[in-house]
Order: C-alpha cells, then sequence, then structure tokens
C-alpha cells in the first residue's frame, strides 16, 4: 500500500500515444457482431421503399399507369414526376430530377416509386406499373457524344410538369438543354509547351484508356426518412457530408436547414461514394411526406452496381518530353472523361488530375484540356484518388519511358527531377513538407530496385514462359484537405466530467478510417489521459459541430487540428485553476497520466479528477467545457486552377514485383514494397491499414475490377461477375513511412486515406514492362489483354483532338 508521503512525491513517467500501435475504438463492437448498420435499424410504423428504373437506356417517357399498384393491399403511396410537382434539379450541374420527367437516359434512371407495408409488396408493386417508351439512339461510347451531329443527351429544357420547349413561367428547369454533348470543360496551363518541346531531346506521346469500376462497399446504399408532427425531418443517412447534405435536402423540400436532423449510422463502407445528393435519397423523403410515417429504402446488391456512382472513365492522351540529362522539358495532355447521362463528381476530378499533370516531378511546361461528355451510360462520382489513380498511370509510364529513351536508370531519373521541401510548382502549390526523394530513394532500397530491375530486363529473351519483373511509380496527392467549398474547416465540441472523463463531440464523420480513434489520441495526448477516458460523439447534425464532410484525406488533418485546439483550450483551463489553488505559475505544470504534475521533474501535485470535482463544486464553480474551429491556411484557386489548394501534400512510392506467364498472359503480384510521407505516424496500427487497403483496391483497379458496360447497360453487376481481389490473390507487402513532420499537421501529420490506391496500376504496367518488354496502355490486365499485347494483337490506342473538343 502506498504511503502518504509516496503518494505526496509520486513521479508520472514520460508516456506518449504517438506513433503507437492503436485497435480502433469501435473494434470490439464491429467484431462482436454488435455493431447497428442502417439494416439493423428500423422505426415504429416504417413503411419500405422501391424504386422503378427505367426498362430502356434512352427513350421518352409517353405515358406511365400505376392505377393496379396503387389498388395493392400494403401499398400506401405511389409516386412518379407527375405526383411531385415541386421537384427541384439534383446532382453537381443540376442536370436531372429525382423521378425522371418526359425522358430517360440511362439504365438506372428513376420512373416511380412505392411505399409499401414490406419490401415484399413494394416490389409486387413495382412490377404492376406499366410505362410506355418511345426508343431513343442510345450513345454508349465518348468519343462518339463529340462527333458532329451527334444524338444530344439534354437537348431541351425540362421542366417539372413534364413541359419541353415551352415551360410554364416559373416552372423548375432541371436543365436548361445543351447545344452539345460536353457536360464540363477543364482548361489549364503553365510555362509554354512549345517553348518545352522545342528545348527537348526525346518526345514521346501515347493515348492511354482507364476504365470502369464501382466502390464495392459491403454495406448497400439506404436511408430512413421520417417527417414529425411539426415537419420536421429525421434522416438515418450513410453520408459523408451531413452538414452539407442538411442544405441540400432544405433546398429540395423548401424547408429551412435547421428543421432537419441527420443522424449517421455505422457506416459499412464509403470510399468517395457518399459525397452526392443521389435520386434514392430524395425519393425516399418524397415517400415519408406522402406517407406521412417513416419509410426505408435500402439498396439489393444488383442496385447497388446499378444506382451507385462509377470510377470515371477516361481516353487520355499524354504528350511528354526531356533533354538528355534526364531534366523534364513539358507535358502536354487531352482527356476526354465518360461523364455518363447526369453530372456528378466525376466530372470535377480534372481539377486533381491537373496537380499531378503539373506538379508530380518539376515540370516547366504544362498544357492540360479535358472534356466530360454525356453519354447514356452510367455516371461517375467521387471514388478514391479522385482522377489520380487515372491521370498517374499515364505520367508514371512515361518516367520509365523517357528514361529508357535517354538510356538513363529509372530510378535516378525521378530522383533528378523530384522537388524537396520549401519548392513551389508552377500551378502555385507550396511544398513546405515534401518527403518526396526519401520515398523513392526508401522503396527502392527495401525492394532491391535497380538490381532486379537490371536482371529482369536482361532475362527477358532468356528461356523460359514465366518472367519476373519490377516496377517503380510515385504520387502526389492534397494530405491537408482541399479548399473546394467556401470553409474546409471542422469544429470541435470538448467537455470533462468530475473523473476526468472526455466527451468529444466533433463534426468529423466516422465512414470506417479510424478517425474516432485518432481524434482521441490527439486529445489524450494533450490532456495526459489513457484513451479510455475519451467517448467521441460524431454522427448527428442535431449535436455535432459544422464540419463540410469526409473527402480529400482531409479528416485526420483538418478534423485532428480542430481536436487539438478544443483540448489545448481545456488544458489552459486547467492548469490556471492548478497554478491558482497551489501557487505554483502555470509554465511551470503539465499533464500527464491523469495528474497535474510539476513540468520538470513530472512530479504528481494533484490528481486531474480530484481537481476537476474541486473546480465543479466550489462556491463559484466552473464547467471544463471548451469549444475550436480549426480552418486551414490553404487558398481557393483562381479562375486559371492555380493556387495553394492544400494545407499539406502527401507523397508515395510503391514498387511492385510481378511474375508474367506469357503463354497465358496471366499475371501474378508477388509483392508491394511501399514508402509513404505522412508527416508523422499517429496511429501505427490505424496507417498500417489504410495503406494495405489501399494496396489491394489499387491492385483491383490494375487487375481484375471492370465493370462492363455496352451501349449503356450494365453486363455484370454482381459479385460473381465483377472480379474483386481476395484473401489468396492479395501479395506481401513491405511498407514504410516517411516522418516529414509538416509544420501544420497536427503532431505533424499528413492525410494518407487516397494515397496507397493512386500508383498501384503505374507500377504494376512498369513491372510488366520490365518483365516482358512490351508496355500496356489499357486497363485493367487481365490475362486476354495481357496475351494480347504479348502477341502483338494490341491496336495501338490513338486519340489527339489538339483543338478543343
Amino acid at each position: 500500500m502506498n504511503t502518504v508521503a509516496e503518494k505526496k512525491h509520486r513521479v508520472i513517467e514520460p508516456d506518449s500515444l504517438i506513433g503507437k500501435r492503436i485497435r480502433k475504438m469501435d473494434a470490439p463492437e464491429k467484431a462482436s457482431g454488435r455493431t447497428r448498420y442502417i439494416h439493423d435499424i428500423n422505426l415504429s410504423g416504417q413503411l419500405h421503399g422501391k424504386i422503378l428504373r427505367s426498362a430502356r437506356i434512352h427513350a421518352l417517357i409517353k405515358s406511365i399507369d400505376t392505377s393496379a399498384a396503387r389498388a395493392l393491399p400494403g401499398v400506401h403511396v405511389v409516386i412518379t414526376a407527375a405526383d411531385i410537382p415541386d421537384q427541384r434539379p439534383i446532382g453537381v450541374a443540376k442536370d436531372h430530377f429525382p423521378l425522371k420527367v418526359g425522358r430517360v437516359r440511362s439504365q438506372r434512371d428513376e420512373i416511380a416509386a412505392v411505399a409499401a407495408e414490406s419490401e415484399e409488396i413494394a416490389e409486387a408493386a413495382l412490377k404492376l406499373i406499366k410505362v410506355e417508351y418511345e426508343d431513343l439512339p442510345v450513345i454508349g461510347d465518348p468519343e462518339d457524344a463529340i462527333k458532329p451531329g451527334a444524338v444530344l443527351i439534354h437537348p431541351e429544357p425540362h421542366g417539372a410538369d413534364g413541359t419541353h420547349m415551352h415551360l410554364k413561367q416559373g416552372m423548375s428547369i432541371a436543365h436548361k438543354g445543351k447545344p452539345d454533348n460536353i457536360a464540363m470543360r477543364f482548361d489549364y496551363s503553365h510555362g509554354d509547351v512549345v517553348k518545352g518541346e522545342a528545348e527537348s531531346d526525346v518526345v514521346i506521346e501515347d493515348t492511354f484508356k482507364l476504365h470502369y469500376v464501382t466502390h464495392c462497399c459491403m454495406g448497400v446504399s439506404g436511408m430512413i426518412a421520417e417527417f414529425d408532427a411539426s415537419g420536421n425531418v429525421l434522416m438515418y443517412s450513410n453520408t459523408q457530408v451531413p452538414f452539407l447534405h442538411k442544405r441540400e435536402f432544405a433546398e429540395y423540400l423548401n424547408i429551412d436547414p435547421a428543421r432537419i436532423r441527420i443522424i449517421q449510422p455505422p457506416i459499412g463502407g464509403g470510399f468517395g461514394s457518399k459525397l452526392d445528393i443521389y435520386p434514392f435519397e430524395v425519393i425516399c423523403l418524397y415517400l415519408a411526406r406522402a406517407a406521412k410515417r417513416p419509410v426505408k429504402m435500402l439498396f439489393t446488391r444488383e442496385e447497388e452496381f446499378l444506382a451507385s456512382p462509377t470510377r470515371q472513365p477516361v481516353l487520355l492522351t499524354l504528350r511528354s518530353g526531356c533533354k538528355k540529362d534526364g531534366t523534364l522539358t513539358f507535358r502536354q495532355v487531352h482527356t476526354l472523361h465518360d461523364n455518363g447521362a447526369y453530372t456528378s463528381w466525376g466530372a470535377t476530378t480534372p481539377f486533381v488530375m491537373m496537380q499531378t499533370f503539373s506538379s508530380l516531378y518539376r515540370v516547366p511546361h504544362c498544357d492540360y484540356h479535358t472534356a466530360a461528355v454525356y453519354t447514356n451510360n452510367p455516371y461517375a462520382g467521387s471514388f478514391r484518388g479522385y482522377g489520380n489513380l487515372q491521370a498517374t498511370f499515364a505520367i508514371e509510364q512515361h518516367m520509365d519511358m523517357l528514361a529508357q529513351s535517354i538510356g538513363m536508370d529509372p530510378l535516378e531519373f525521378r530522383m533528378k527531377n523530384a522537388q524537396d521541401a520549401g519548392e513551389v510548382t508552377g500551378q502555385g502549390m507550396s511544398f513546405k513538407s515534401c518527403g518526396f526523394k526519401d520515398c523513392i530513394r526508401t522503396a527502392a532500397q527495401r525492394s532491391d530496385f535497380s538490381h532486379k530491375f537490371g536482371e529482369n530486363q536482361a532475362n527477358q529473351k532468356a528461356p523460359g514462359t514465366v518472367k519476373r519483373g519490377i516496377g517503380m511509380a510515385s504520387m502526389l496527392h492534397v494530405g491537408g484537405g482541399a479548399k473546394i467549398y467556401p470553409s474546409d474547416g471542422c469544429g470541435t465540441i470538448l467537455k470533462m466530467d468530475d473523473f476526468a472523463n472526455v466527451t468529444l463531440i466533433t463534426g468529423a464523420s466516422e465512414i470506417g478510417q479510424g478517425s474516432e480513434t485518432v481524434l482521441s489520441q490527439l486529445v489524450c495526448e494533450e490532456l495526459g489521459l489513457p484513451i479510455s477516458a475519451v467517448t467521441v460523439v460524431n454522427n448527428d447534425t442535431a449535436i455535432t459541430p459544422w464540419d463540410v464532410g469526409v473527402h480529400a484525406s482531409r479528416t485526420t488533418f483538418i478534423a485532428g487540428n480542430s481536436a487539438i485546439g478544443a483540448a489545448k483550450k481545456a488544458k489552459a483551463k486547467i492548469l490556471a485553476v492548478a497554478a491558482k489553488k497551489f501557487e505554483i505559475a502555470e509554465d511551470y505544470l503539465d499533464l500527464r497520466g491523469g495528474f497535474v504534475i510539476k513540468a520538470d521533474s513530472g512530479e504528481a501535485v494533484i490528481e486531474l479528477s480530484k481537481l476537476l470535482r474541486n473546480l465543479h463544486f466550489q462556491d463559484k464553480a466552473e464547467l471544463v467545457m471548451t469549444t475550436f474551429y480549426y480552418e486551414p491556411p490553404s487558398v481557393h484557386q483562381d479562375k486559371g486552377f492555380k493556387g495553394d489548394v492544400s494545407a499539406a501534400y502527401a507523397w508515395g512510392t510503391q514498387v511492385v514485383e510481378v511474375e508474367v506467364d506469357t503463354e497465358t498472359g496471366i499475371v501474378k503480384l508477388i509483392k508491394v514494397t511501399g514508402a509513404h510521407d505522412v508527416g508523422r505516424v499517429l496511429n501505427r496500427l490505424g496507417i498500417e491499414g489504410q495503406i494495405e487497403g489501399g494496396v489491394v483496391m489499387g491492385q483491383g483497379y490494375a487487375f481484375t475490377e471492370d465493370l462492363m458496360i455496352e451501349n449503356g447497360r450494365m453486363k455484370n453487376p454482381n459479385f460473381r461477375d465483377y472480379k474483386l481481389v481476395t484473401a489468396p490473390e492479395i501479395p506481401e507487402m513491405d511498407i514504410a513511412f516517411i516522418e516529414s513532420m509538416d509544420g501544420e499537421g497536427p503532431q505533424g501529420a499528413k492525410g494518407v486515406g487516397e494515397a496507397p490506391a493512386i500508383c498501384m496500376a503505374a507500377a504494376a504496367a512498369n513491372a510488366i514492362a520490365n518483365a516482358t518488354g512490351v508496355r500496356l496502355f489499357e486497363l485493367p490486365f487481365t490475362p486476354e489483354k495481357v496475351y494480347r499485347a504479348l502477341h502483338g494483337k494490341t491496336p495501338k490506342l490513338y486519340w489527339k483532338p489538339w483543338k478543343a473538343e
């Protein structure tokens, strides 16, 4: 038993949570099956909603007969566009209604919706709805969409009542119509590419074709909507941007955003798929409003494939140059994006792609033009990496090809052109911390890259059908948020109880990435508490402060700084009280191990919980409750897309090793060696999981995943025919972390959530070329594609619209 003297002079030894392997706080609930996803939530009086989707790819809607569905026992509500006169357009470009008016443009288009006593009754009702169509020509190829005389996907204004050219005065317009099929354009340049090309000793040009893939979240999309007696709205939603959605849903319902409350159940995967407003969410609200009862809507797995956003297919022509000494001179890029029938976030991915084209390595001259074009295909959304997988696939293959053209080692070529801390790119991105060269050097050393590269190259013509290859690729991505909206900030409310337990109320959403664990670590590091002392509240807009949402690898950086700010304010308040009580200067006190201590010796002054009770129960009682809002120092880009858009930038290099069977075209991924500049490792277990998951996602993009769309129709909307990577195919991984200690980052950290998926396909392409001497410019690397390329059966891709489309 400790004596009074021992307690009085107890020394609390220094300790830190930073860099340790800490289990996710929600792991026990998830591992035990106790987590309640949206599937497990049911409200009293709840109805079930279902959506009737188009039976055509592109057609006029001549008539809809819902009479039989309305008469089916157990059906409470049947709605079409004609029943919702206050429909408002949705999507990034506001180019369609939730329930389609007059025309369908894709397989996933929503014609009608039903709310019934059970899912089975709702499904039966959908089958009773009769729709008459008049077919229109289908455009399934973005190249066809921009040809002169192409059928227009959005040829005329269309209003909420189904009228077209002659809209009623004041009628909502979903889209003003387009004289062509161009949904969005992006044009960027710095320097002078003509001058850059003139200075080049080597110029190469290639066209790359990137394909459709989809997110494949284990938890399918779903929502529950309920209106109370006063017309206030409660939504259980899997959105990644709850506060942005509050505002948008308020517009669609024509009510004050303050009357909308969004609760986020645990989310079974996001990866960017839940950033936009989608038709099913608004339709669920319409059904609940009409039924005056809660309505729950869940996708089937097939519907998740059909109606969720995709990664955007891209046709990309890259022209690059360098000098004999290995100095990069210019890049000229044209891309054509398949926008699909409507505009979601996929059309804006050039915003990120141009950062890679302009600033991955030193590029003195850059010119980039793109068009996202309407087709009758599924529309593309945001997806982990946000266009960067596509851009990096082309850039990093050209890095290898340029090096080969001048006879330089690809590692040496990269090191010569890689940036250092303190540099500012032609696009205006300021690299205050930069571990780029360390990433390249570390990944190369740990994989024995140079030795294996030369050995594999020498063995290309040797006997034997199985060839080994090694390939390298690097990436650049935002690591400190991105100033896309007026604010990129996050709010925190922190309160402490009488027993030194912390409730951390954060605007940052948890979508499986482990944010609540990292935020708890950062708070505990400031307050000298064990992580078990923290409870995180992050799922209810009625309680949590504002945050712009989960995207752009921003949560650890932005929400982390916000949480630290609130904790510092709480710490200052606590130390001020202790200083006064014990007549010790605040500067000589600190918090450690659940105690107020003397900073120089670690000697315990008072147990923190006891001090808090004294504070709460004194004559002039106070609570330790603080708030903090962090806004990063990033800036909005100007009209030419120039500016320091992120508070920090993440770097990474991954080396891929493969075996290629030249008789079958089968490529086996053997090993991935990676090095990532993460600023500082906060939770080693969590960051390892992020890297490993990203590697596997990038592996799927490179080798197996292919969402097959043929003339607008999806051919493989199921896990049987859509090939995800499974456990036996996952390679050995050796991952290192470069700690560049970013000055603005929380404890020096940067975001890393998207990084590991970005350069896998590019590194794999370089590895296949190292093994066989043959380059592949089209994904995925299926056995058939590889076999055809190895045997000269693949025609060279070529697309070069040097004039804007």
